[in-house]
C-alpha cells in the first residue's frame, strides 16, 4: 500500500497510480459522512457492462493513516414490478439458478437478474424449494416486447 497517497496533488489530494480517477465527495455528498473525503481517490470501475456492479459508484474511505481504501456503495435494486416480465419458471428439485439463468437469459452468469426480479437476497433460496414460481424479466430500464393486436 505504499503506492496510496504517494505525490501531492492540487488541494492536498494522494496520487495513486494505476488508472485511478476522482469520485467528487463532501459533505452533504453521496460521499460526505466519517471517513470520507472531498474528491477522495479511488479506481474506476472494471467491471464489465453484464456484471451488477457495472453501475455502482465507487467511493473512498480515508483511514486515519490517510491512506484511501476504495469500496462499493450500495447496490440499489430497482422494485421488480419495474422489470417487464417475458414468463415464469415453476422451479424443480434439479434446477440450479445457473441453468436457468442460461436457458431463458442466454448466459449463466446473468443469474443475478433472477435474484432482482424475484427480490432474493441469497440466490439459492430461489432454487430450494420444488413448486415455486420464479418471474422471469428483462434487466430493468428494457422495455418488454409489444404486446400483440
Amino acid at each position: 500500500m505504499a503506492g496510496l497517497g504517494a505525490g501531492p496533488l492540487p488541494g492536498g489530494l494522494g496520487q495513486v497510480p494505476g488508472g485511478w480517477g476522482q469520485v467528487p465527495g463532501g459533505p452533504g455528498s453521496a460521499l460526505g459522512g466519517v471517513g470520507a473525503i472531498p474528491g477522495a481517490i479511488v479506481p474506476s470501475s472494471r467491471f464489465p457492462v453484464t456484471s451488477r456492479y457495472a453501475t455502482t459508484p465507487i467511493a473512498g474511505f480515508v483511514d486515519a493513516a490517510g491512506v484511501t481504501h476504495p469500496y462499493l456503495r450500495r447496490r440499489l435494486v430497482p422494485p421488480p414490478e419495474q422489470f417487464a416480465a417475458i414468463g415464469e419458471h415453476t422451479v424443480t428439485q434439479s434446477d440450479r439458478l445457473d441453468r436457468l439463468a442460461a436457458t431463458y437469459l442466454g448466459d449463466p452468469e446473468q443469474y443475478w437478474l433472477l435474484c432482482d426480479a424475484n427480490r432474493a437476497t441469497t440466490p439459492d433460496t430461489l432454487t430450494a424449494a420444488p413448486g415455486r414460481r420464479l418471474r422471469i424479466t428483462l434487466p430493468a430500464g428494457v422495455p418488454g416486447p409489444a404486446p400483440y393486436a
